[in-house]
């Protein structure tokens, strides 16, 4: 046999995703580069790792053992990969963090120095919505968690990084004469909501709860991106985090609608369980941002006061 680190690589992604095209977009890679990498590295064995019955891939009981070994054969690499950077001084191990989607916007800001300073540090980000996000910090598969809405059944340590600040927005074909509307001006808009589960939607649900808005809910989507589009596509208007329409805003494909209430103010926040044994490099990393956190933001976000 003469199989490859990167095939057992690939090979552990496709048993966990269950989906070559999933795999590809873990490992970004393109889906034939994958599918060429499992083909080699079944090749090396008689009997299948895999199957696809239906059009869905399932992996054989025999799969299952290549699996978990290629995993302990990873883990082992990874192991000796950290203690030769220890040797050399460094600090080393992984870092994993799970964020809402939104959050993709802030996080990395927070992170670039800190491992541009530590090289031999593993990071594993993953962008996900906010259930998700806080049963990954429930299972403690993660060392921290960013949230903007803080959950209630579980018992937390924090750090509050900055403001999330959402507004009402729509695109630039319709034009609004007043500088300042009344809430009632939610009663002719057509509204396009994040799917159940979003922090992003929690936050606005509540706003309008607080406030008895009259609403036309136009439409559901699962991304902020989706909702983006739709926007500037005229389907709708919708209540969005600042954060992810910067760009938008400046080459005019969106506005926002000025309403008395807005924006409505909830803190990007980054927690971890209570009584947590944190690892050499996240005790690391939250120093690092509990003493960084206002130059990162003063650099990186000054344009929040621009709105």
């Amino acid at each position: 046999m003469n199989y490859t680190l990167h095939q057992l690589q690939v090979f552990l992604k496709v048993t966990q995703a269950l989906s070559i095209t999933k795999a590809a977009e873990e490992l970004h890679l393109t889906q034939p580069a994958v599918s060429i990498q499992l083909k080699n590295f079944q090749t090396q064995f008689q009997i299948p790792l895999t199957e696809v019955v239906g059009r869905k891939l399932f992996v054989t009981e025999f799969g299952k053992e290549i699996a978990l070994a290629a995993e302990n054969i990873l883990n082992e690499v990874q192991a000796i990969n950290h203690k030769t950077m220890a040797f050399k001084g460094q600090l080393t191990g992984r870092l994993k963090i799970s964020s809402v989607s939104t959050g993709k916007y802030v996080m990395p800001y927070f992170l670039t120095n800190f491992l541009k300073h530590h090289p031999g540090i593993e990071l594993v980000l993953d962008v996900t919505n906010k259930v998700k996000v806080i049963e990954s910090l429930e299972r403690n598969e993660v060392d921290f968690s960013l949230v903007s809405v803080l959950p209630d059944q579980l018992q937390i340590e924090k750090v509050e990084l900055m403001q999330n600040r959402l507004f009402l927005v729509s695109n630039t074909e319709q034009k609004f004469k007043d500088k300042l509307y009344d809430k009632s001006i939610f009663k002719d808009l057509p509204l396009i909501y994040r799917e159940s589960g979003s922090g992003t939607r929690h936050i606005m649900e509540k706003f309008i709860k607080q406030n008895n808005l009259p609403v036309r809910k136009k439409m559901e989507l699962t991304t902020n991106e989706a909702v983006k589009q739709a926007v500037i596509a005229g389907l709708g208007c919708s209540i969005m985090p600042l954060i992810g329409i910067k760009n938008e805003l400046n080459i005019g494909d969106l506005q926002i609608i000025p309403v008395k209430g807005f924006p409505i103010i909830s803190n990007w926040q980054l927690i971890w369980l209570k009584g947590k044994n944190l690892s050499p490099a996240a005790s690391s990393f939250l120093s690092y941002l509990k003493k960084s956190k206002a130059t990162i933001i003063k650099d990186r976000f000054d344009w929040f006061e621009q709105y």
